[in-house]
């Protein structure tokens, strides 16, 4: 039979869940209501890869849960309104009343509507946020002459030409810049060329005394 459970999330391990508990059990016996389950954590809300918040949707999806309480929204998660929406979301899906104790507001309640209303409003709103920034980045790293996207690989020949300079005594920085590739991938090339002697190039833009031959 599904049961009424709570989240409690804090940040960190010094910290403890007491309040969050008080609060809850409070509410929930202002309701006539017992917290049968609870779910607690001691890990930042900026991820949602966190145990006991998966475990709560799984049991959400198993058709456990009737209602979940916390303390506050942003004890779920505090990953973006997108996140916390879509997990709202989620968890009215599977049936589960979720009841905000110190935001004073119940997603089931009157006031719901309303609510999720502005919430998606709000995910939109950083969507589009989110998006206006990967494209002005991408416009600043083109106009630097990078390359936007995942690191290119460079063909047999560049890596040729990258040994042979390297041989010659050039620096990583330089032959990135003749060969008009990212420093990184140049370090990379000629690390697996020469099976790793040279990783530390990729971080550096001065060779060893005696730079490795080329192969």
């Amino acid at each position: 039979m599904p049961e009424s459970a709570a989240y409690l999330r804090v940040s960190s391990k010094s910290q403890d869940h007491a309040t969050q508990r008080a609060a809850i059990e409070r509410a929930a016996s202002a309701r006539g209501d017992a917290v049968i389950t609870w779910y607690a954590e001691k890990l930042s809300g900026k991820t949602m890869a966190r145990a006991e918040l998966q475990r709560l949707r799984a049991d959400a999806r198993a058709g456990h849960l009737r209602r979940l309480y916390v303390f506050r929204l942003d004890r779920l998660t505090r990953s973006g309104i997108r996140d916390t929406f879509e997990l709202i979301e989620e968890l009215r899906g599977h049936g589960v009343d979720l009841v905000s104790v110190a935001d004073g507001f119940d997603l089931n309640g009157p006031a719901a509507e309303v609510v999720l209303a502005v919430m998606a409003w709000a995910a939109k709103m950083e969507r589009i946020a989110i998006n206006e920034r990967i494209a002005a980045a991408r416009e600043r790293v083109e106009a630097a002459g990078g390359r936007w996207g995942r690191p290119r690989r460079m063909a047999r020949d560049e890596v040729a030409r990258a040994a042979a300079m390297q041989a010659d005594g050039r620096s990583v920085r330089e032959i990135a810049m003749a060969l008009k590739v990212p420093r990184s991938t140049v370090g990379r090339a000629l690390a697996s060329q020469n099976g790793g002697l040279v990783e530390q190039l990729s971080n550096s833009s001065e060779l060893p005394s005696e730079p490795p031959s080329a192969q």
